[in-house]
């Protein structure tokens, strides 16, 4: 797949394309017609011929614009469905317009019909060439493509680690090279010898990619390697130990006509981060209306309990280290958060590990609220705001951020959310300090289908109660 990848794949893929959405046109007229669905389009009708260029043109160049057929952004089945989706919305709305000035005497079924058939048609195959892909791979020998890793540290096995969930696509990595081996085999792959060897195994041993994972310090060394590698017929790139940096999901961009590394750029950006944010007013909105009578229900019964205010406010830092208010009910007696260190449990490296289960400051009520986390309804409101996601790392204290490591502040690159991947993986039952690594693991991870299954997730986790103190 990887090699299948060239400049001939991608015109096939956008000669399929482009006659998937010439047919979705008149599948669309013949769907609306035969099942009737728009009662006052005679049956005998046809699309003007004028339609069909038109919505050619359109398509064509929103999907050249939005680089869908670039070959570098199209590896990951995530990332490319959400640029076809992208696309497509793109062009539908385009088209849209151009219809409205012209042809507005098509139905708005027949338009509606269009658009969902060729959005299936244009993933549906997509799926189908990955599926033939993985399938072929298993029963014949595939064409490979040999690559060798330059550094056998933190980021080279990082490097390692990725390339195998691409296995399918034909990335075989024969091996690594470095001055300072840990050992004779890493990841289970072999140490093929120093860096001043790496031209002679590209040449032994047939390399086509040449991936250079040297940690800082080392990248010294980087500028000779390079110059005697570019006499030989191999691809080199470079990976930026951004796991010295403490970044997550860099980006390389141009400035001035110079190249630079983007290193506090959002995780989550563009048509991903505009399907979060929808997703998330809807369901706050939806929420907040279907939960109104149970929160008044609960500001009343908190308001009886014990004295003091109904919502506890709290401060948290959201998004790229950002201060925020958090919402909730107080489940504690007033001034019970002053009281923090004396209830929480240290392990020998003063990392918090968890709460007390029997917290003497909780009330009654409280009590009843935490184990059906209904405390946390109020945080609706918060994510209306925007000050949090539905989904996402949980926002931290202030003081507890003071003695993070420097490696932990990756975490608030993402909106910090309600639920996340460690609230369904333990929960308060699992040691305060392993939840940045569950929160790594979704920012690393990060997409809609991801958070979906979080939302799922978290349903069932609540109902158990497990883990909810």
């Amino acid at each position: 797949m990887y090699k299948r990848l060239t400049t001939d794949f991608m015109v096939f893929m956008f000669l399929c394309d482009l006659s998937l959405t010439l047919i979705a046109l008149p599948f669309a007229l013949f769907i609306v017609t035969t099942f009737t669905l728009s009662p006052n389009l005679p049956p005998d009708v046809e699309l003007p011929t004028a339609i069909y260029p038109m919505v050619a043109f359109v398509w064509m160049v929103t999907f050249s614009i939005l680089s869908v057929y670039d070959p570098k952004r199209v590896l990951r089945f995530v990332e490319e469905v959400q640029l076809v989706a992208l696309a497509s919305t793109i062009a539908a709305f385009v088209l849209a317009g151009v219809l409205y000035l012209s042809y507005r005497d098509v139905s708005r079924y027949v338009f509606l019909v269009f658009l969902s058939a060729d959005l299936f048609g244009l993933i549906a195959y997509r799926v189908a060439i990955r599926a033939y892909c993985r399938l072929s791979a298993q029963v014949r020998p595939r064409e490979t493509t040999r690559m060798l890793i330059v550094g056998a540290g933190t980021l080279g096995c990082e490097t390692a680690r990725a390339l195998r969930a691409y296995d399918w696509a034909g990335l075989e990595v024969i091996g690594f090279v470095d001055d300072d081996p840990p050992e004779k085999n890493v990841e289970g792959l072999p140490m093929l010898g120093a860096l001043s060897q790496a031209p002679r195994i590209v040449r032994e041993m047939n390399v086509e990619e040449v991936l250079v994972a040297l940690p800082l310090p080392a990248q010294s060394r980087l500028i000779n390697l390079v110059a005697e590698l570019q006499k030989l017929p191999v691809r080199i790139k470079v990976i930026p130990d951004f796991f010295s940096l403490a970044f997550v999901k860099a980006q390389v961009q141009t400035l001035a006509g110079m190249p630079v590394i983007s290193l506090r750029e959002p995780a989550i950006s563009g048509f991903p981060r505009f399907v979060k944010r929808l997703v998330d007013l809807a369901v706050s909105l939806v929420g907040i209306v279907l939960t109104a009578p149970l929160m008044l229900l609960i500001a009343v019964v908190v308001k009886l309990d014990s004295p003091g205010p109904i919502l506890f406010r709290q401060q948290r830092v959201g998004e790229n280290g950002k201060l925020f208010w958090m919402l909730k009910f107080r489940t504690m007696f007033v001034g019970a958060d002053t009281q923090n260190e004396k209830y929480t449990r240290n392990s020998e490296d003063a990392k918090i590990v968890q709460k007390s289960h029997d917290d003497p400051r909780v009330t009654r009520v409280g009590r009843l609220l935490r184990r059906a986390s209904l405390d946390e309804l109020p945080q609706l409101f918060n994510v209306l705001a925007g000050n949090m996601s539905l989904v996402g790392p949980r926002p931290e204290l202030p003081g507890l951020v003071e003695k993070y490591d420097p490696w932990q502040y990756q975490r608030f690159v993402v909106p910090q959310g309600m639920t996340g991947w460690w609230q369904v993986n333990g929960r308060s039952d699992k040691p305060m300090y392993l939840h940045t690594e569950d929160d790594l693991h979704y920012v690393r991870n990060y997409s809609l289908w991801f958070d979906l299954q979080i939302l799922w997730k978290t349903i069932a986790v609540v109902l158990r109660g497990k883990g909810a103190f």
